[in-house]
């Protein structure tokens, strides 16, 4: 069932996981499809919907235990499971992602970090050294990376991903605004701020921007 569900589903999972930690964190034991609908601004009848792709959840009447719910959506989003991380690009963004607070939270461990300035070479970012490019086979073989975060610009990035891939990793997290050819098998998620601000501009285009008449009643 799991392999059926649509990628929205999933997406809204990994929101409904972030509500329930709020219901966890305040000793809230046990819930409803209507407040987690509310609460993560959709209807309960998706949410109803989304949750049937993975079997029963509650009781008619009943609702939902925060903690078992929550366990559930652990094991479906696979995060009762600990996964090994390889940053290539020590820039500001590479550094700036070993000090993200919540990925120990949910099992993603920074093992490796990788970098082809010399400059950066042997520098050190939460306790682990920043190697050079060429190492990275030989650390795969000791470490063995889930996942790799690609945190270089737009030229390098299909050389890193090809790297990455060829030494074993099967699940890519890019930060470069370029669209990477992998092969069958691999996982590539994009992360592209100046896209999202692209999405943004299209729905505010042909609606008056506040700052504007701001500007023009001073």
């Amino acid at each position: 069932m799991q392999d059926q569900a649509p990628a929205a589903t999933v997406s809204r999972l990994i929101t409904y996981l972030r509500v329930i930690r709020q219901f966890e964190a305040v000793g809230l034991e046990r819930t409803s499809s209507e407040a987690l609908a509310e609460a993560s601004n959709v209807s309960a009848f998706q949410i109803r919907k989304d949750l049937a792709y993975f079997g029963t959840f509650g009781t008619r009447g009943s609702g939902y235990l925060v903690s078992t719910i929550g366990l559930r959506l652990r094991e479906i989003l696979g995060l009762t499971d600990v996964y090994d991380i390889a940053i290539v690009g020590m820039g500001r963004l590479g550094q700036a992602i070993t000090d993200y607070p919540a990925m120990g939270e949910y099992g993603f461990r920074i093992r490796g970090m990788f970098d082809s300035d010399p400059g950066k070479v042997g520098l050190e970012f939460a306790g682990i050294e920043v190697s050079p490019m060429d190492s990275l086979p030989t650390l795969m073989r000791q470490r063995n990376f889930d996942m790799g975060m690609i945190a270089v610009p737009s030229a390098a990035a299909q050389e890193v991903a090809d790297t990455l891939v060829s030494a074993g990793v099967r699940a890519l997290l890019n930060f470069a605004p370029v669209v990477l050819n992998v092969p069958e098998g691999v996982m590539v998620e994009p992360v592209d701020f100046v896209a999202s601000l692209k999405r943004l501009s299209y729905h505010l285009r042909g609606k008056p921007v506040l700052r504007h008449a701001a500007r023009q009643a001073t």
